[in-house]
C-alpha cells in the first residue's frame, strides 16, 4: 500500500525506539548498524518529519517520534496476534455460548480453574439474551437455561435448580411485607413470585413486578438494597457466599427451566470441548448436588 511505509523500516524504528540506540537495534535485528541508520533515514523521508534527535551518546525522540511510536507498536501486537490465532490448531479454540448472567456468575469466576487443569485450551464466550431453536450459530458448546430445547438439537441435561428471593444483607423484609417490596424478576420464567407465593399459601394480591430480559439486572437491583429478586443457587451463590445477598426465607421453590449442554457435531470430536463439558458437568454437579 503506497500509503504505508515497509514494514522492516517500521522495525527498525521501534528496535530504535526501544534501545534509544541504532547499535542496539543492529543487535536486536541482526542487522549492520548503517543498515539500521539508512532505514531510519528513509522512514523519515517517507514521513517528511525526523523521528530522532542524533545525539552524541544517544538517540532521544522527537516529538513527531513519540507520537508515532506507540501506533507502531499497537499495530505489531495486532500482526501478533493475527498470527498466533491463525497458525493456532483450531481444535484448541473452543467457542462456548451460554446466557449472559450465567456466563458472569458462574462461568467467568472459574474460568481460571479451568485454564489452569487446560492451559492450552482457548475459551472463546458469546452471550445471548434469546435461546436459538436449533444450535447457536457459531457456536461448539452451548449451555442453554431453557424449559426443554428443540428436538432439532441433543440436548443433556446438566443441572435442575431451586429458586427463592434473595436480597442485600439487612434488607427491611418479611413475609408479611414482601408484597410491599420492589420485586424484580427475569421475564417469561414459569417459577415467578406469584407461584413461590402460592407455594407457602401467602395472601398474595398480584403486586407489581418489574421484568427484565436477563437475571444480571434483578441481582444488580438486589445487591444495591433497591428491592428483592428471584434467583437460584447456580446463579447467585457466588454472590452469597461474597455477602452481597442473602436468602430471607426457608421456602425453595423447584425450577421448572434446566441447565442443558448442548454440543455441535463438531466438538463431539473435539478433545478441547469434551475436557470443557466434562469440566462443566463436574462443577454443575457439586453445585447442586
Amino acid at each position: 500500500m503506497a500509503d504505508l511505509p515497509p514494514l522492516n523500516w517500521l522495525r527498525a524504528f521501534e528496535a530504535s525506539a526501544r534501545n534509544l540506540s541504532f547499535t542496539g537495534a543492529a543487535r536486536d535485528l541482526n542487522m549492520t548498524q548503517s543498515a539500521v541508520s539508512q532505514q531510519i533515514k528513509s522512514l523519515e523521508g517517507f514521513l517528511g518529519r525526523p523521528l530522532f534527535h542524533r545525539r552524541t551518546r544517544a538517540l532521544e525522540l522527537t516529538q513527531t517520534g513519540i507520537s508515532y511510536l506507540p501506533v507502531v507498536r499497537d499495530a505489531f501486537r495486532t500482526l501478533a496476534h493475527g498470527t498466533r490465532a491463525l497458525t493456532r490448531n483450531e481444535n484448541d479454540v473452543l467457542q462456548v455460548q451460554c446466557n449472559l448472567t450465567f456466563a458472569i456468575q458462574w462461568l467467568a469466576p472459574r474460568l481460571a480453574q479451568f485454564r489452569c487443569a487446560h492451559p492450552d485450551i482457548q475459551v472463546n464466550i458469546s452471550t445471548e439474551l434469546w435461546e436459538a431453536r436449533d444450535m447457536a450459530e457459531g457456536a461448539d458448546v452451548e449451555i442453554r437455561y431453557s424449559l426443554r430445547p428443540s428436538d432439532q438439537v441433543h440436548a443433556e441435561l446438566l443441572a435442575r435448580d431451586h429458586y427463592y428471593p434473595v436480597c442485600a444483607p439487612g434488607y427491611p423484609v418479611t413475609l408479611a411485607t414482601l408484597a410491599d417490596q420492589p420485586l424484580y424478576d427475569c421475564a417469561n420464567m414459569m417459577g415467578t413470585w406469584a407461584v413461590w407465593a402460592e407455594e407457602q399459601a401467602l395472601p398474595w394480591s398480584a403486586p407489581p413486578v418489574t421484568y427484565a430480559t436477563t437475571y444480571s439486572i434483578p441481582l444488580s437491583v438486589a445487591v444495591a438494597s433497591g428491592g428483592m429478586a428471584l434467583g437460584h443457587d447456580i446463579i447467585t451463590q457466588g454472590l452469597i457466599d461474597a455477602g452481597h445477598l442473602t436468602v430471607p426465607f426457608s421456602h425453595r421453590a423447584r425450577m421448572q427451566e434446566a441447565y442443558y449442554l448442548i454440543q455441535s457435531p463438531r466438538a463431539q470430536a473435539m478433545p478441547a470441548a469434551q475436557a470443557f463439558s466434562n469440566w462443566l458437568r463436574h462443577g454443575l454437579a457439586t453445585q447442586v448436588a
